[in-house]
This record gives structure tokens, sequence and C-alpha cells, in this order.
């Protein structure tokens, strides 16, 4: 079953320009893929903000299990750069 997370905000870890528009473009990519899988959510630009204002409840129940564990291996995927 899944739990939701404390949310995990991400700080400037990335020293470079290089490395920061790759770790941008990177996350875009995720958040595209994401998009194509839950083509009727407005997800928003920011995915921790996404589960921080879901109204848990306002789905049925096995689509918003689908929307929050999907939600969250995005944040994770980005957060591990791949």
């Amino acid at each position: 079953m899944f739990a939701l997370r404390p949310l995990r905000r991400r700080r400037g870890r990335h020293g470079s320009h290089g490395c920061a528009d790759r770790a941008a473009a990177f996350a875009d990519q995720v958040k595209s893929e994401l998009t194509d899988e839950l083509p009727d959510e407005d997800l928003g630009q920011d995915l921790e903000d996404c589960l921080a204002v879901y109204e848990l409840g306002s789905k049925p129940r096995c689509e918003e299990v689908e929307y929050l564990e999907l939600v969250q291996e995005a944040i994770d995927r980005i957060d591990r750069g791949r």
C-alpha cells in the first residue's frame, strides 16, 4: 500500500552551470514522461507541490494509489538523477 512520504526539498546541490543544465533537462524529461502516463492530470511545474496539495480520497482508490506512486517515483528519479 502506498503511504505518503515526507516531502524532501531539493537544495542547489549542483555547482557548475553545465551540471545544473543537465539536471534541469533530465527533470523536464521525467516530467514529460509522467505527463504522458497521466494525460488527464494538471501536474504543474513542481511535482512535490502536486503531492502537498493533493486531497486524499479525491479519486477512486486504485487511481489514487497509481497517481501518488507515479508522482513519487518521478520525484525520486529526479532526485537520483537517473
